[in-house]
């Protein structure tokens, strides 16, 4: 009887490990859900989406700060509380934060909107809405182990007159410039716009709830389900995208995993003529599924180029042209220089961020552009990156003694040398009236009349006018 009742507790227990969280370390999530915005329509799903988020984290070992309809003030208060709490637990902590709600690029930044702006232009979003960066340096500024950034914030722009000259969406977000460690997820493509959805939440969330509560999946197998659902639910017009720093593992659930993750057929990354090979003869729903869960450029390309004039074919492309775009952008305002920004408006110029580009290159027209001395040769997904040459600090050139050859050499000092008191003259060297060595005068040292100047570069997201947000220490270029 004893042993029939200890197999009744340990079975049933033995059938729930699969679904435990994966909880070893220290797990702390802060969920704002951002509905109730007073100078625009409210958006229906966000606060439902926040809560639905908050207990799939909770199940998931979590300990969760949920908060809805924040102003600017108390998003700044909840994120510096935040970050207090992950100093306090240490640096064995996971730290993620999920928004729901509006965000816009300005200049090439990236903003979350509390509900309590009201801008009446551009320039007002910097002063009244929070910047994605300053929650990447507020998550980087304390010791952790991981940072996780989930953002369902790429709806369209509310404001009617900032949509006349803002950019669509948001701008590239890449982890591996900042601090190893860290995640982040958007609702769908740079550049792009999500949808709020139909149903009680949107395609991204009911897509992230549905993944993360699958045992065992790694967190980026776990995003390519997220991709693949909502492209799916979208049929093509939303795609998620993320992009990753991470050293470690992680898994929202414990256990093995039901069903083997998507990955692509090969790990190591293909040529488009490769994935030509891979994607001929498939139906296009199976090519479409692989292509969107590689999300490289090289699939999408020849994705569009195998199944060009088809709803599905013009999509890719629309992808990866906006995809190269929003590239192209991410440099100029890294760069953040006048000559990057006419070089985007060259290679894009009648595009959403048209009017971003030449006002960019109005605020900075009297900055000198840092040309280098010679010639570099830059990546072009680099272009604009390259460090100016400084000729200070380059070597004087030296000119080549005169000789003569197979002539005696009759040697003789200078009989005359310039003096000058308590110096010691310089030595000359004449051979047969050729001056060919003299002492060099002493390196000139340049001080600079005040202190020197540091540029700061963010992420790929910065503000305009040249300061850049720049989490997680000093700048590093990374791809996407």
């Amino acid at each position: 009887m004893l042993r029939r009742s200890l197999l009744s507790l340990i079975v049933p227990a033995a059938i729930l490990l699969g679904a435990v969280p994966a909880s070893a370390e220290n797990r702390l999530a802060l969920v704002i859900g951002q509905s109730a915005y007073k100078s625009v329509p409210a958006l229906p799903n966000p606060a439902n989406d926040a809560r639905a988020v908050s207990q799939m984290l909770t199940d998931a070992g979590f300990a969760v700060t949920a908060a809805s309809d924040l102003s600017q003030d108390e998003m700044r208060a909840r994120l510096s509380d935040f970050a207090g709490q992950v100093a306090a637990k240490g640096a064995d902590t996971v730290a993620l934060v999920f928004y729901a709600g509006h965000g816009l690029q300005i200049d090439g930044e990236n903003y979350l909107v509390p509900v309590d702006v009201d801008p009446k232009r551009e320039a007002d979003i910097p002063i009244q809405a929070v910047r994605l960066n300053d929650i990447l340096n507020t998550l980087t500024s304390v010791p952790s182990r991981m940072r996780i950034v989930l953002l369902d914030a790429c709806r369209n722009n509310p404001f009617p007159e900032l949509s006349k000259t803002a950019g669509h969406g948001l701008a590239i977000v890449d982890a591996k410039v900042g601090a190893p460690g860290t995640f982040v997820s958007f609702s769908t493509s740079p550049g792009a716009e999500a949808e709020d959805g139909s149903g009680a939440n949107s395609p991204y969330t009911t897509a992230l709830l549905a993944s993360a509560k699958e045992p065992g999946i790694p967190i980026e197998d776990t995003f390519k389900r997220v991709r693949l659902a909502v492209n799916k639910a979208t049929d093509g017009r939303q795609t998620p995208w993320d992009s990753s720093s991470l050293t470690d593992d992680f898994r929202f659930m414990a256990g093995a995993a039901a069903s083997p993750a998507p990955t692509p057929p090969a790990a190591a990354k293909r040529t488009v003529a490769e994935w030509k090979r891979e994607l001929q003869g498939k139906s296009i729903e199976a090519a479409n599924e692989l292509t969107v869960i590689d999300g490289s450029d090289e699939s999408y390309e020849a994705f569009a180029a195998i199944f060009a004039g088809t709803p599905r074919g013009l999509q890719a492309r629309d992808w990866l042209d906006r995809h190269r775009r929003m590239m192209a952008w991410s440099n100029a305002v890294l760069a953040n220089t006048a000559a990057a920004y006419r070089g985007f408006l060259a290679q894009y110029p009648d595009t959403d961020l048209t009017a971003t580009a030449r006002k960019m290159i109005e605020r900075l027209r009297y900055r000198p552009d840092p040309a280098p001395a010679v010639a570099l040769s830059v990546p072009a997904t680099n272009v604009g990156l390259a460090a100016p040459t400084c000729p200070c600090n380059a070597a004087p050139p030296q000119q080549p003694l005169q000789q003569r050859a197979n002539v005696p050499v009759k040697k003789r000092a200078d009989p005359d040398p310039p003096r000058r008191a308590g110096k010691r003259p310089p030595r000359v060297v004449v051979e047969d009236d050729v001056v060919v060595a003299r002492r060099p005068p002493p390196a000139v040292v340049y001080e600079p009349a005040g202190p020197p100047i540091g540029i700061g570069i963010g992420i790929g997201i910065g503000g305009g006018g040249g300061y850049r947000g720049n989490y997680g220490g000093g700048y590093r270029r990374g791809g996407y």
